[in-house]
């Protein structure tokens, strides 16, 4: 089992002292360091490899979410922290998790968890071990609070928003609506046989019934093919247009 680094970073002591000893209680943590302030944590980030950091929001000098938000290369967080109110802006950051103290163990655990999903869906793989494991055919996405384990196999397709992408599931009335980019998306599905076929849109090969005049028909959904990406689809569909 690889180990997280990770640290803690809370300005009140008891509450630092309660997050390193659940951090001691998960098999899968190493605690690096334990931090009073931001400006700490900061200084563990330039010279340690951190893969989690356990973040209180009301410290002084400068707020957990502040914190954050200075970081060009983000290891993964959870905030926690006794304030209801930072909940929305914790999860614009992409937080795995955002905990109210004083958290139980079983909570943190969880959370724990949840980063660890994350952190070996990130994790760069070896050719070797490409060669030798199929692709995951699954990944993780923020909905609500929650995050939630995405099929790959059951995706018929994913619509781009402004800020946010629909991926419609087979067998599922409501598309899962989170804060994503087409592009995070499109390279998490592409090796799975799908394909990016307008800028708003990306199928599973698998899953298209017919097309006509541009518009791909899977199920009850039209989908646009844009011009750009016409000649590319009929490639991959093996189908040379009559000339």
């Amino acid at each position: 089992m690889e180990k997280m680094n990770c640290i803690v970073v809370d300005d009140e002591n008891m509450g630092r002292k309660l997050l390193e000893e659940n951090v001691r209680q998960i098999p899968f943590l190493n605690l690096v360091a334990s931090c009073k302030n931001a400006f700490e944590a900061m200084e563990q980030l330039q010279t340690n490899a951190i893969d989690l950091i356990f973040l209180d929001i009301q410290m002084p000098g400068m707020l957990g979410t502040q914190f954050i938000q200075t970081l060009a290369k983000k290891p993964l967080v959870i905030f926690v922290t006794a304030y209801e109110n930072y909940a929305v802006e914790s999860y614009q950051l992409d937080a795995v998790d955002y905990l109210m103290k004083p958290a139980s163990l079983e909570r943190f655990s969880l959370a724990a968890n949840k980063a660890y999903q994350v952190f070996n869906q990130q994790r760069p793989v070896s050719t070797a071990t490409v060669m030798q494991e199929p692709l995951e055919d699954f990944f993780f996405v923020n909905v609500e609070y929650s995050l939630v384990r995405i099929s790959i196999p059951q995706i018929s397709h994913i619509e781009g928003l402004k800020d946010y992408v629909k991926i419609y599931l087979d067998g599922e009335r409501r598309p899962v609506l989170t804060k994503s980019t087409m592009k995070s998306l499109e390279s998490k599905v592409l090796p799975h046989g799908f394909m990016r076929v307008h800028k708003s849109f990306i199928v599973n090969m698998r899953k298209i019934e017919s097309i006509k005049q541009q518009r791909i028909k899977i199920g009850t959904f039209d989908i646009p093919v844009s011009d750009s990406h016409a000649a590319e689809l009929m490639e991959k569909l093996n189908f040379t247009r009559p000339s």
